[in-house]
């Protein structure tokens, strides 16, 4: 199981990312756009992933993925159970969804990183 706190050293390391407390939730930012929001009981996180990709995303592995909000399903977006989520997933989940948010170049310079 991953927590907030695990995902928080993930995210706090990326270029460019921080932290804000919106409405009393999580969220994780490049400038103003956000790429990973926590549920208020910090159980679900949601993350920035490519629309067309979403749909085989979840259905294969509906347990672990779902779809956002009614409202939500516009954006490029999907929510995860922290619980069902290994440390290893989790990397990937959070630095795939802050390489959608940053200039390439940016993007870039977590590959070069050792």
């Amino acid at each position: 199981m991953v927590t907030l706190a695990e995902v928080r050293a993930v995210a706090g390391r990326l270029p460019r990312s921080y932290e804000a407390l919106v409405g009393g939730r999580v969220k994780f930012r490049v400038g103003r756009i956000v790429y990973l929001a926590f549920s208020g009981d910090e159980s679900i996180m949601g993350f920035a992933f490519p629309k067309e990709e979403r749909e085989f995303l979840i259905g294969g592995s509906p347990k672990k993925f779902m779809h956002p909000s009614k409202s939500d399903m516009r954006y490029h977006w999907v929510l995860a159970r922290l619980s069902e989520l290994d440390r290893r997933e989790m990397v990937e989940l959070v630095e795939d969804a802050w390489r959608m948010v940053v200039p390439r170049s940016v993007a870039a310079t977590l590959d070069r990183a050792p």
